[in-house]
């Protein structure tokens, strides 16, 4: 039978298939346009079987923050390459992924799954379009009911960050800058924890082993290598601890010094309570 270009058209309007894909899949249905639908929709589970094994370290990282800036999503979005990683199904299906997040707050992804089939559709159609393994790896959605959450998305969306501040209600006005270069600061230096209390117990005893090698192969006596390990150790925090970084727009002060003086500026008595980073390929995901 003959297939219409009108067909092969309101086909593609419907499932976002290519002109080829659609045209095949009309003929291979006889004409039979709900057919043609659901052979499109198996062609993208049969990619997605077909590529369950591939890596899918390129994608996209959100961010969405509410208006009244108290709430705040990211998510990351992954496929296999840069180049569907640039396209506009993969874009949009991403922008998807956050505002369905942003709007049913889900757990998880597979909460977000369960609570939203659309998306997981959506998924499968886009795999379908672009041939390769496409996964929501991870989200994340943060609460500041008396502070506020800055965001910050690095130019390429490859890194995206969350910082959650408390006890923002009476300097609002002036603090929206102060948290963009604090999320900033947490794209650029990569921090483990925002306090020292916070450091793991595991990876504290790990540095100070190694602070201790290090100091008895450079010759240093056995009783002060718990000494020179603890001095070492302070640099660690200063480092990989968020309030006690240099910032990084002006190094004479920290983190933790920046917020004291807006504090002691503002009459406020705003804190840092968490970050969230997601960086394309991050192993703790």
């Amino acid at each position: 039978m003959v297939i219409t270009a009108a067909q092969v058209n309101e086909l593609r309007q419907k499932t976002g298939a290519g002109m080829m894909d659609c045209k095949k899949a009309l003929t291979e249905a006889e004409g039979d346009f709900e057919k043609a639908v659901e052979i499109l929709r198996k062609k993208g589970a049969a990619v997605a079987s077909k590529r369950a094994e591939k890596s899918a370290n390129e994608g996209l990282v959100l961010t969405k923050i509410s208006d009244d800036k108290q709430t705040g999503v990211i998510v990351e979005v992954n496929c296999e390459t840069d180049f569907v990683a640039k396209s506009v199904d993969f874009i949009n299906f991403a922008d998807e992924v956050l505002n369905t997040v942003f709007s049913l707050k889900p757990e998880n992804v597979d909460d977000l799954i369960t609570k939203s089939p659309k998306v997981k559709e959506l998924q499968t159609n886009v795999m379908g379009k672009v041939g390769e393994k496409i996964e929501i790896s991870r989200l994340a959605i943060e609460n500041a009911p008396d502070g506020e959450i800055a965001d910050y998305v690095h130019l390429g969306s490859k890194l995206g960050v969350l910082v959650k501040f408390d006890n923002v209600a009476n300097a609002k006005d002036a603090f929206s800058g102060i948290g963009k270069d604090i999320a900033m600061q947490v794209a650029a230096m990569k921090p483990v924890c925002v306090y020292r209390e916070e450091v793991p117990k595991d990876i504290i005893e790990k540095e100070m082993d190694i602070y201790k090698e290090l100091a008895r192969k450079e010759g240093k006596p056995e009783q002060i290598l718990e000494k020179i390990a603890n001095g070492r150790l302070n640099k660690f925090y200063q480092e990989n601890c968020l309030v006690e970084q240099a910032f990084i727009k002006d190094n004479t002060k920290s983190v933790g010094d920046l917020l004291k003086e807006f504090n002691s500026k503002q009459g406020s008595q705003i804190k840092i309570s968490l970050f969230r980073r997601f960086h394309l390929g991050d192993e703790n995901k």
